[in-house]
């Protein structure tokens, strides 16, 4: 399975799936993380620092990553040339699966517009008579789901994945980004929320997501694990 993260700024996948990625790669699957800034808004650290950072904790969690311009921090639009600029990059990584920041709009910008780019995406990335991508054959991906960065999504997620295994190597790829620890203690927030999800379903550690399409079973027996597991 080849896993594609996207995020808005260099340390959202890290606050929000991280830990889905590295239990992945873990598992024998491939991930790579596509960033559309280099954080060169943000109160602390410079775009080239945030950069490194985000090279480091791709690094722990065992992704490639790559920086995408789609207009700079703060700067980022929903709109058709940014969601053909990500339908050539799903076109290039093919991959079967996409995690992408929520849609909701209620913290910074940049999430919800990059979310909305990416379901756009991925469905302009299937479309073999798009002019603008024929260079790249068509791509249709399995899977698309959403994650929560910081904020506090008023919906709850409709899947949730036990990440105790990952809880060390994520705290260390939280914590390569040094910058914003300067604003924020981003490792305790972030668990913390990961310990509450977790105690919903009876597990230590836990990340919620959202789903893009409904799931679809053969059997109702294919859904082994729920909450009432506990």
């Amino acid at each position: 399975m080849k896993i594609l993260a996207v995020g808005a700024h260099p340390d959202d996948v890290e606050f929000g799936c991280a830990p889905i990625l590295i239990q992945e790669v873990r598992n024998g699957h491939e991930a790579r993380i596509l960033v559309t800034s280099q954080g060169e808004a943000a109160s602390a650290g410079t775009s080239e620092e945030r950069a490194q950072e985000a090279r480091d904790a791709a690094r722990i969690m065992g992704a490639a990553i790559q920086f995408l311009e789609l207009g700079g921090d703060c700067h980022i639009q929903h709109n058709p040339a940014n969601a053909m600029t990500m339908a050539r990059e799903i076109r290039r990584f093919k991959p079967d699966v996409i995690l992408a920041p929520h849609l909701g709009e209620n913290q910074h910008p940049d999430h919800a517009a990059v979310g909305k780019i990416v379901r756009d995406g991925a469905r302009l990335a299937r479309y073999g008579g798009l002019r603008d991508l024929e260079e790249l054959p068509p791509h249709q991906i399995t899977s698309l789901y959403y994650y929560a960065i910081t904020q506090v999504i008023v919906t709850s997620p409709e899947l949730i994945v036990d990440v105790t295994a990952a809880r060390d190597a994520w705290k260390s790829a939280i914590q390569c980004h040094k910058t914003q620890m300067k604003t924020r203690n981003y490792p305790d927030l972030v668990l913390s929320r990961a310990r509450t999800m977790g105690a919903a379903i009876g597990v230590e550690y836990a990340v919620g997501l959202w789903l893009n399409d409904p799931v679809r079973v053969a059997s109702l027996a294919d859904l082994r694990l729920s909450s009432r597991y506990f």
